[in-house]
Order: structure tokens, then sequence, then C-alpha cells
């Protein structure tokens, strides 16, 4: 722990204000592997974790006489660095012309090439999570209607939620795709409910070696493909290579852009499975300073 090494290891019972104040001086003066100072926001995280700590001993049986919550609160950030250390850095996002741009692109001749294809088109159309991506399901699925149903039971969901999420109004291109993709593994590769969505590869041993040309029926173990297969898109078209995350924030501002009443913009919020609309429009659609100056002076006078 951080805060004993600052305290050369002395025991808790010996505890005392000024060790908060010299622990705080120790994280300003340290450095990275890299020679920089530690970033704003370790030393907020790092504070408010001892701050925690000392808080919880303050409550313990032979404790309570030698930590007062009082004291506890010397570990609080300044109110400047606290600040900086929470405010929202600006999230590169695509536009919706250079998705379907990336997407043209992608190859689509092999079953792993196909099968990134539609996963790609999967993340435009619903704004899934990659931890709820990779862990899908057919049964999962509903084409006829037009869903996905993110049961947080088995869907590596955000915080376990379950909801639904109807495909979003996007480009024809991009629900073709992945129609065609689910009924390639429900009628050619006969999968079935229980089977994944975006499978894993198959190992075969073809003329002694060990290929990778076909999938499997098992799911991923994390996301991490996802993101590898969406920023790989933007990539090969020379572009920037985007998360798959920020595809979220894509389509909020196609919400923004269209001419949509205040309950459709609700339902498109809830489609992203965000229970709050003040969640989508404060964490995805952010009003830059220079925004903020431009519709200010587009206002009439009243």
């Amino acid at each position: 722990m951080k805060f004993e090494e600052s305290t050369k290891y002395k025991a808790f019972k010996a505890f005392r204000v000024d060790q908060a104040r010299q622990f705080k001086d120790a994280l300003s003066r340290a450095r990275t592997v890299q020679g920089k100072p530690l970033a704003l926001t370790t030393i907020d995280a790092t504070l408010r974790l001892v701050k925690g700590f000392f808080h919880w001993l303050a409550g313990q049986q032979g404790f309570k006489k030698v930590v007062t919550y009082s004291e506890v609160e010397y570990f609080n950030n300044n109110r400047n660095d606290a600040r900086a250390a929470h405010a929202q850095c600006t999230v590169q996002y695509p536009s919706t012309k250079a998705t379907h741009h990336a997407f043209q692109g992608m190859a689509d001749r092999t079953e792993l090439e196909r099968r990134n294809k539609a996963m790609f088109a999967f993340l435009v159309l619903t704004g899934a999570r990659i931890g709820a991506v990779s862990s899908l399901r057919l049964k999962h699925i509903n084409l006829v209607d037009g869903f996905v149903f993110q049961d947080g039971r088995d869907v590596r969901t955000k915080a376990g939620k379950t909801f639904t999420t109807w495909f979003f109004p996007m480009h024809p291109d991009y629900l073709a795709c992945f129609t065609k993709w689910v009924n390639f593994l429900r009628d050619e590769k006969m999968f079935g409910p229980e089977d994944a969505l975006f499978p894993r590869p198959e190992r075969r041993l073809v003329n002694g070696k060990f290929v990778f040309d076909t999938v499997s029926r098992e799911i991923y173990a994390n996301g991490s493909i996802v993101n590898k297969v969406f920023k790989a898109a933007f990539a090969q078209v020379q572009m920037h290579p985007y998360g798959a995350h920020s595809i979220r924030k894509t389509l909020v501002q196609e919400m923004n852009d269209r001419d949509l009443t205040l309950a459709e913009q609700k339902a498109w919020s809830q489609n992203l499975g965000h229970e709050n609309f003040v969640t989508t429009v404060s964490s995805y659609l952010p009003v830059s300073d220079q925004q903020q100056g431009a519709l200010i002076k587009r206002l009439e006078v009243a």
C-alpha cells in the first residue's frame, strides 16, 4: 500500500493527521516508470481508496479512539485537483458516414470475415457493449420483430442489467448483413439457440498444420475481440481506429441530429440500456464551450 510506504510501515494505531498530509505530498512528488508525475485521476482515486479504508478503520474495535471520522477527511483531495480529475475528456467517435465507409471496406469472403462484418453491423444496430456482444447467443436474437434481448442472467451486460434493444433505424446495409449472418448460422451451420451469436474460431488440423478458418459454437471469454474487429475496420480504410464503445456516442449524436419528439428520444435512450435520459445527454451528448457560445448567440432576444 502506497500509504504504508509513505509512513515507513508504521502501525495503523500510530496514525496521526500529519501522515495524511505527508501522504498527499508524497503522491504529488511520485513519478511513473517513465519519469512523469502521476495523473490527477490516479492521485484522486488513490486518495479515495485510502480514505475509504481509514473510514472503515475508524469504526473498528480498538481503533475508535485512534482514528476519528473528522481526521479521515484530511485525505480529501484539494478542490481544484479533484475537479480536474473528474473533468470529462472529449471522446473521439466516428460519424455515421465514416462508420458506413469502414463497414463497406470490410471483407466477407471467409466465415470469420463474415462474422466480423456482422459483428460490426450489430454494434451499429444496437450500440451494445462489448461484453454483451461477445456473450450473446442465438436465443437472444429476434429477427422477426427486430430486437435483441440482453438477458443479464447469461449476457455480460453492465451491472447484470436485463433489457431489450430494438434495432436502431440505421442504414439498411447493416440489418441485411446481420440478418444474413444469423440465417447462415441457423440454416447452414445448424446452430441452435444456445450457440454463440459471434463464435470463437475453431481449430482444425489440415495437412499437418492447425488452421482457424471456421467458427466453433462457443462464446468468447471477454469482449476484447469486439474492440479489435471494430478498430481494424477503420484502420484498414486509413481512418482513426475508433474503439467499439464509441459507436454509442455515434448513435446518441444520430438521435440528436434527427427531429425526434421527447418520447422518441427517451425510447432511443432506453434502447441503449439507460434507465435515466439524463445519463444519455450528460455522458454522451456534452455541449462544448464552442457549441455553447454558438447556441447562445443564435438565440433571439425575448
